[in-house]
Order: C-alpha cells, then structure tokens, then sequence
C-alpha cells in the first residue's frame, strides 16, 4: 500500500476564511505533530488533517478526517455573480419606501444635518438631489457604506454592488431633476392645495408628485419649528375628505415620521432647551393630549414637571389626538420607549429631578396605554430605567445634597418609591436597609436635640414610607424591625412610656397618647410599640382609669378604635 495513502494537514488562518492545503506527508504521526504544533504556535486558528487513500482500479482518492482543531468552521456564504438581481434596492421607486429612507438617513446622517432636511425631502427636492450628487465623495461613501454591507449580509461582490448602486443613484437624480425641470411640482402658494390634490386623482405618480409639493413648500421654512408650522397649514388646506385629503395627510406623515424620528429631531422641534426627560415628557403630551391634561387636571403637582407644549407642536399634537397621524403616533410612541430603555440619563444635572420626572413619564404612559404603547411594554421600559436609579454612582448623585443621615434616607425611600421590578425593588431595599442600620443615623437618632416624642414620630413615618415603597414582605419586614429596634433605644434612653404612664395628666390623655404609640401612629412599631401595650394594659385595670371612663362614656368609641388599632380589644 506504499504510495497508496499519505496525509493532508489543512489550516484556516482566520476564522471566515476557507482551508488552504500547508503540506502533505506518508506520515501519519507527522502530520499530527504538525498539525498540533501549528495551532500551538497560533500560525492558524483551525488545523484539519485528511486520510487520502488512491482506489487502484479507479485511481480516484477517497478522503478522510482524522483530526480537526481549532475554531469552529464558519458557514460559508452564497456569493452571487449577479449582485443586482439580489440588491435590496432595483429601481428608483425602491428607494421610496419606509426601510429604504431609514437606511438613506444612516449613511447619509451628517449631510442631512448640515442641510437640516430628512432623507424624505431629498427624494422629493430636485435642489437637494443636485446638491448631494455635486458633493462627489459623500454620495460615493454612502454608496460604499451601503454596498459593504449588504455584501457581508450575503456574500454578493461588493463591486458589483457598488456600481448598481452608483446607476441608481444617477437614475434617481435624473428621475428627480427631471420632474423638477418639467414643473412637475406645483407651488401651493399660487394654487390651493386641495386642487393640486383632486388633480392627481387616478394619476400612476400621484405620490411622488404630491411628495414633491409638500417639500417644496416647506422648503421655505428657516428652521424645523417653522417647517412643521408650514406642514401644519397644508393639513388645514388639504380636501376635508376623500382621496386627495388621504394623499396629503399620508405623505405629510412621511415627512413627520422622518423629521421626528430621532432624538435630535424631537429636540428641534419641542425646544432645545430641554433636557432629554423634557423632551419625552413633552412628546408624550404632544402624543396623548387629552390624556395628559386628565392627568394634570388630577395631580397638579405633575404639571410642575411636564412642559407645555405650544405652537406648531400643539397643533400636532391636536391631530394626532383626532387619529390622523397614526403611523407618527406610534413612531413617537417606539421612541419615547427606545429611549426610556436606553443608558442615557434624563436629567444629567438633577439626580433628584429625574426621578420626578421618571414619575411622572411613568402617570402619563401609563395614563395613555392602549394609544402610545401596550401597560406591558410600559412597565418593562420603566424596569429597564430603574436599573440606573439604583447604581452607586447615581445613589451618590442624589445624596450630594443631603446635611443629616435621616435626609438621605428620605432620599433613599423616594428612589425605592419610584423603583419598578422585583429585583430592582430588591436590590433599592439592600441600600435602605443599609442607610437605617448604620451607626451615623443610630447616634443622629439619639443624640441629644429633638424631644424623643418627635423622634419617635418621625421614626414611624419612616416606617409607613416604608410600607409604601411595596418591598418584598421579607425585605420590608427587615427595614421595619431595624427603625423598630433604633425606637426601642430611643425610649429606652429616656423611659418614655413609663413617664406618660405615670404622668400627672388626666388618665384619658395617657391612655389616648399610650394607644396611638401601641397602634403605630406616633411611634414606631416593634419594641416601643409593644411596651406601649403592657403600659396600656396596666393603666387601663387600675380604679383612676375606669372611673374615667364611666364618667365619660363619649370617648369609648375613640378608645376602643385605637385599642382594635394597637390589637388589644378583646
């Protein structure tokens, strides 16, 4: 069998790359040693190594692998010859659509912002396509970005691509130079544009040619505030019904749905003094008005915190509350969201301010769920967000302002409040729990200065805040047991409760002062409260306490209430 059968060690050099043949030998330890000793030498990232064996008869070999390491082989992809027949976009009218314009705004981002115009004006603006296609080098790294792409996506030749694109794109330029030589569009300031829309009725390019008036009126606008005043006019002027107001009012939601389709643009239009929870918060009012203003009519506090939106932006908002932007209504609505989800913060400079106006983005959508987004993707936005309220660095933020521990406790407590999500509330409870049981706020707590009848009062609010905040039962009932045993010290300090007992006031305010400490409500509950209990018990048997009672039977059911309160009715 000498001859017969010798090995091939096979490597890839990187991991997308296809096996290259690097030796073949009759020795099969060899050929392993090899093949070991190059991947160890990281001279491949794969090492293969075949069994050829020759068939005498048909003189044909027949392979097979003995060893295989290294990183796994890659699914190779399907090159195309044809790249045009694959490419997303064939013809000009291709580029028109939704997807096609979201792709034109990427490669195209720092063009449109220079011009400040949306890639659906370019496709409409025969200025605007001349200009870009005189720029030369930035039409041509679009071009690139584009076709680089897709050709990783699916393997067809980058050239190939490349060049249908530049046709394309010199077809869609002569498309679009050409209508606007022909006077394709009409000037809406010489004719009505409810006739320039009953007009196109039944034409094949009505679209684009109804495309093409909107932008070139509103290419009169200085700035993205005036324009959406512009756009605002032609929906007043557009047919009160039928298919030229149907014309008018979908392609005006195109360009809205470019213009307000980032960050950037909503910030243009709503103000640019705003913080980044300003501008949602005013989105949000732009998007749901009527809902919005039924949730500041019931909390005024909230309209502290929402912007008003005026202008252009509130006669936007009147229409879309009338259903007639559905699609920018929901585009609004998917970047309120993005956003919430997203690492940026709200107000950089006001840790405590964005968690007001977390608050009260959180009323508001939840306010106009079932319009803007579904009550499920509201609370998984405002799960996500409530990560970032319980990081350190944002904790610290927060706290920068406090002077006394039980401040930044109060602070701690409206963070918990505003938390959403088991593990975030678990996790904001661990940081509460922390603040109450540490030394600073136990010395702060005894030290000499407040009556221990007030610092009692404020330990049980805190517990009541605490109730509030909605903790796990088990977190709660620790956070709860810690101010619980900080009162206990407290009254321990000074023997409170032995003193009211047996103060020299009338039995009835004793007792009355001793039941509101045993129910919990002017002191915390826990070791204060039970020992408000037994001194209740013993004050209530003795003669001096009954023969007030008989005296004056009207305050009974007071006693009893807070008695049922402290549970000591029988």
């Amino acid at each position: 069998m000498a001859g017969q059968i010798h090995y091939e060690i096979f490597i890839r050099k990187t991991p997308p790359s296809s096996w290259t043949l690097a030796m073949a030998t009759e020795s099969r330890a060899l050929a392993v040693e090899t093949a070991e000793e190059t991947l160890r030498s990281k001279l491949a990232v794969a090492v293969r190594v075949n069994k050829e064996t020759l068939d005498p008869e048909t003189r044909a070999y027949s392979s097979v692998t003995i060893l295989t390491r290294g990183a796994p082989e890659l699914k190779a992809k399907k090159v195309t010859a044809e790249g045009v027949g694959q490419a997303a976009c064939i013809t000009p009218a291709d580029l028109y659509a939704p997807i096609a314009r979201e792709t034109l705004a990427e490669v195209l981002s720092d063009w449109l912002l220079r011009n400040q115009v949306t890639a659906y004006e370019l496709l409409h603006r025969p200025d605007l396509a001349e200009k870009l296609d005189a720029s030369g080098v930035e039409l041509q790294h679009a071009i690139q970005k584009v076709a680089i792409t897709q050709s990783q996506s699916c393997g067809q030749s980058t050239h190939e691509l490349i060049r249908h694109y530049q046709r394309l794109a010199e077809a869609t330029v002569s498309k679009l130079v050409g209508a606007g030589r022909r006077d394709q569009f009409a000037d809406v300031r010489h004719e009505p544009l409810a006739q320039i829309a009953e007009g196109l009725e039944g034409r094949s390019d009505r679209v684009f040619v109804m495309g093409g008036v909107l932008c070139r009126a509103i290419a009169a606008g200085c700035d993205a505030i005036e324009r959406l005043g512009i756009m605002m006019d032609m929906a007043d002027q557009a047919p009160q019904d039928g298919p030229g107001r149907a014309l008018v009012f979908t392609q005006l939601e195109q360009i809205l749905c470019d213009l307000l389709a980032t960050r950037r643009g909503l910030e243009s239009i709503l103000g640019l003094d705003l913080d980044q929870g300003g501008s949602l918060a005013a989105a949000v009012r732009m998007a749901a008005p009527a809902e919005i203003e039924a949730v500041l009519r019931a909390d005024p506090r909230i309209a502290t915190i929402i912007p008003v939106v005026e202008g252009p932006a509130a006669r936007l908002g009147t229409y879309l509350a009338a259903g007639a932007f559905p699609a920018l209504t929901r585009s609004l609505a998917r970047l309120v969201l993005r956003e919430l989800m997203g690492p940026r913060r709200l107000r950089p400079s006001d840790a405590m301010g964005e968690v007001g106006i977390l608050r009260a983005l959180a009323t508001t959508l939840t306010a106009s769920a079932g319009r803007l987004l579904t009550l499920e993707e509201v609370q998984a936005a405002f799960v996500e967000r409530s990560k970032a309220l319980i990081t350190a660095d944002f904790i610290e933020a927060c706290m920068s302002g406090c002077e006394t521990a039980l401040q930044e406790i109060e602070v701690l407590i409206r963070i918990c409040e505003n938390v959403t999500g088991p593990a975030n509330k678990r996790s904001a409870s661990r940081w509460l729990e922390a603040s109450l049981s540490a030394l600073k706020f136990e010395n702060e707590m005894r030290a000499p200065g407040l009556h221990p009848v007030q610092k009692l009062a404020v330990l049980a609010g805190l517990q009541r805040s605490v109730r509030a905040c909605a903790f796990a039962d088990e977190d709660q009932e620790r956070s709860l047991a810690v101010i619980g045993a900080l009162g206990g010290m407290i009254e321990a300090d000074t023997r409170l409760i032995v003193q009211m007992g047996r103060a020299s006031a009338p039995a009835l305010q004793r007792i009355t002062a001793l039941l509101r400490l045993a129910a919990g409500q002017t002191g915390p509950s826990g070791p204060v409260s039970e020992r408000a209990k037994a001194e209740v018990t013993r004050l209530i048997r003795s003669p001096e306490m009954r023969s007030a009672l008989a005296e004056t039977p009207e305050v009974l059911p007071e006693i009893r209430g807070l008695m049922e309160s402290a549970g000591l009715a029988a």
